[in-house]
């Protein structure tokens, strides 16, 4: 660390200033700010880390502080104007991972993935890094989150095997594909538009299309549900997560569907379905 004989002193400030902001686990946001500044060469490191913590303490997602959030293993950069990953969404990376592994090996070998609503490309990033042969198509409807995307892919080195497109949905992704991808992995938005209003910490500094999910929170998955099967081979699977409390909604959408002769939910830690796993027909 740059800090040097006051270091005590400067902790016991950060601390204070957090403390004093009601943040939950101040000690452990302290080694994030200090490991951040002790490669800021810009500015003086006492500065900087109380610039830092200032900014926390207003409430500004630890993630936009500090520029980076670790997901599935690795370090993703973050930026305002885009999600912060959350933990919880690695349970819908692992997923993935496993069941790519069951069908293509340890390594992923000739696996063809989407990740649909990419945001900062975590998913994409972690899927690739955890699959040294699979291949990702990354896309959002947001250009500055397929430019985060973009960013942390090079920066990670899987530039060569993410592809990352800006559009509507499917729209942006190449046809040449279509109907041969072996997994589509999304984290849509979804929270109900009502439910929004309740939750006006979520929307202090994150962008709104990250969460809404319309009137029922669904609004994406119908979509989902009804292209996914253009661009899925038969037998090939899609994984979503999901809102506590969605599992009868997203059935009801598959039933109606008839694409999906499989529907599999996977329960966090706490034992709520956070995430859908659902096969494309061998028949359709």
């Amino acid at each position: 660390m740059s800090i040097t004989s006051d270091d005590g002193t400067l902790q016991t400030e950060l601390f204070e200033m957090l403390s004093d902001a009601g943040i939950d686990d101040p000690y452990t946001e302290i080694e994030h700010i200090l490991g951040c500044v002790d490669s800021d060469s810009t500015q003086g490191t006492r500065e900087r880390a109380l610039e830092l913590a200032r900014a926390r303490a207003s409430g500004t997602p630890l993630g936009y502080v500090i520029g980076r959030q670790r997901f599935m293993g690795i370090e993703i950069a973050v930026a305002p104007g885009v999600i912060i990953p959350r933990s919880e969404t690695e349970l819908l990376g692992w997923e993935t991972v496993i069941r790519i592994r069951e069908s293509h090996g340890a390594s992923g070998f000739g696996a063809r993935v989407i990740d649909m609503c990419c945001g900062s490309g975590n998913l994409a990033c972690g899927i690739a890094r955890a699959l040294p042969h699979a291949e990702v198509w990354a896309s959002d409807l947001m250009e500055n989150c397929a430019a985060l995307t973009h960013h942390n892919a090079r920066r990670l080195g899987l530039n060569e095997r993410i592809h990352v497109y800006h559009g509507d949905l499917f729209e942006p992704l190449p046809l040449h594909y279509a109907g041969h991808y072996d997994i589509i992995v999304c984290n849509p938005p979804y929270i109900s538009t009502h439910g929004l209003r309740q939750r006006d910490e979520l929307l202090r500094h994150e962008p709104r299309v990250a969460f809404d999910g319309g009137p029922y929170g669904v609004s994406l998955y119908q979509r989902l549900v009804r292209e996914a099967s253009r661009f899925l081979k038969r037998g090939g699977w899609m994984l979503f997560e999901m809102g506590e409390g969605q599992t009868p909604h997203i059935e009801r959408l598959l039933t109606r569907a008839q694409e999906y002769d499989k529907v599999e939910l996977v329960a966090d830690r706490r034992g709520e379905f956070r995430v859908a796993a659902v096969r494309r027909s061998l028949n359709h």
